[in-house]
């Protein structure tokens, strides 16, 4: 996908949310390194446009708290399990952005002082306006909380103007499109249908802090090449998640 420089981006700080399978590529586990660079490489595309990019990192192509819950571990001991490994994606994403000239910064809700900063929402603010990526680990340091209500708090928090929640779909559907050749893809749905529908876009308490905060949930392809940077120049398919 191509966009003109000459069309301004849409939004000038956003929060970027993908899930840690993401970058697994096609492996059934761990990071992929080549799927890590071309994710940071879709970053610095938007970075290059002046756009101030926070980012959260899921774990579960390490490590998923529910899962190793459901198989007798303790709760609150698997979730925090989940957030380390959100750090090791943090850092991997890090080095792969750094190797691209972008200064990142991880930022852990869990303190680690050897190998990430510790959450400041000042410090933060101003890390994003002097241009560095922001990537925020470790949940919101609580357990029972997912990395979709972290990156919304987040979101809202750094004062982002939207959520770019990256996926292997284009976009929102009524069923999943990989099992139903019939699935119709939304252009446009209300966090209230997005509840009462149970369309996976994100947890119910992500969605709820969105629509509390109005705001807007942009739902697109992680495997569109350039479409991070394509909708923010109003191209590409998406579905946007508002009131």
């Amino acid at each position: 996908m191509t966009t003109s420089s000459t069309v301004p981006p849409a939004y000038t700080r956003v929060m970027l949310k993908i899930s840690g399978e993401a970058l697994m590529g096609d492996q059934g586990f761990g990071l992929h390194p080549p799927t890590v660079q071309r994710v940071a490489a879709e970053v610095k595309r938007v970075h290059d446009l002046g756009v101030e990019i926070c980012m959260v990192i899921g774990g579960g192509n390490i490590f998923r708290g529910l899962s190793g819950s459901a198989q007798g571990m303790e709760r609150t001991t698997a979730d925090y399990m989940g957030m380390l490994a959100t750090v090791m994606n943090a850092l991997a994403m890090q080095s792969a952005l750094e190797e691209l000239d972008i200064h990142t910064r991880v930022i852990s809700a869990i303190t680690m002082n050897e190998v990430a900063e510790p959450y400041i929402r000042r410090r933060a603010v101003r890390h994003l306006e002097k241009k560095r990526v922001c990537i925020f680990a470790a949940g919101t340091g609580n357990p029972y909380f997912t990395t979709d209500t972290a990156a919304t708090l987040r979101a809202n928090e750094m004062a982002c103007q939207a959520i770019f929640k990256g996926t292997k779909v284009d976009g929102v559907y009524d069923k999943d499109p990989v099992k139903h050749d019939d699935a119709v893809r939304y252009d446009y749905v209300s966090y209230d249908e997005v509840l009462a529908k149970h369309l996976n876009v994100m947890d119910a308490s992500a969605i709820a802090l969105a629509r509390d905060n109005h705001l807007p949930i942009i739902v697109f392809s992680l495997d569109e090449p350039g479409g991070f940077q394509g909708i923010l120049a109003g191209e590409g398919t998406y579905t946007l998640v508002k009131d």
